[in-house]
């Protein structure tokens, strides 16, 4: 049987730290394209939520950081924030952060705390890129119009970042194994 997470103090400051660190993320402002989804550092943020926090965790952080967006605070880059954000074209990629997050938890820590080089990279692909997208782009195409097919081709301008997003996550990740492995205690 399944059980629902119980997080402890200790938990729930990592939890804090990483939503700290997907809003830090949105501070460098972002590129806005035609269809209204911002290319953010911000993904990074929730990779690395998933990565180092495990599923659980990792997927509370981005639910926390996407609370206190839907509260008012301007932590989404170019210092969005509010409700409407949750019915613009980025909010199937919001979403998708979420479940992103727990994928890449699931799947990078799967057998231990201790992140395996290569489950980690499949992981953030999976997890960071094709669930996020899996959410985004439909949900971008229905809000802005565009065909499904148009929308994957538009959004394919994404991915060269996503793709170094996922290098750097894998790269960090590591490192803070080796300098903290504490970080990484389920």
């Amino acid at each position: 049987m399944a059980t629902t997470p119980r997080f402890s103090i200790n938990d729930l400051t990592k939890i804090a730290v990483f939503a700290a660190i997907i809003a830090v993320l949105g501070l460098p402002g972002s590129i806005n394209l035609a269809d209204g989804v911002p290319i953010t550092a911000q993904t990074l943020g929730v990779m690395l939520a998933g990565a180092v926090l495990g599923k659980w965790r990792g997927a509370a952080a981005v639910v926390l950081f996407e609370v206190l967006v839907a509260i008012g605070f301007p932590l989404l880059s170019g210092g969005r924030g509010g409700l409407s954000v949750f019915v613009g074209p980025s909010v199937g990629f919001l979403i998708g952060w979420i479940f992103g997050a727990f994928v890449i938890g699931l799947i990078a820590h799967r057998k231990s705390a201790k992140p395996n080089p290569v489950s980690l990279v499949i992981g953030l692909v999976l997890g960071g890129i094709a669930v996020v997208y899996l959410f985004g782009i439909p949900v971008m195409a229905a809000i802005t119009g565009m065909q499904l097919e148009a929308a994957v081709v538009a959004s394919a301008v994404y991915l060269p970042g996503d793709l170094i997003k996922v290098v750097i996550a894998t790269v960090i990740t590591l490192a803070l194994w080796r300098a903290y492995p504490k970080a990484f205690k389920n």
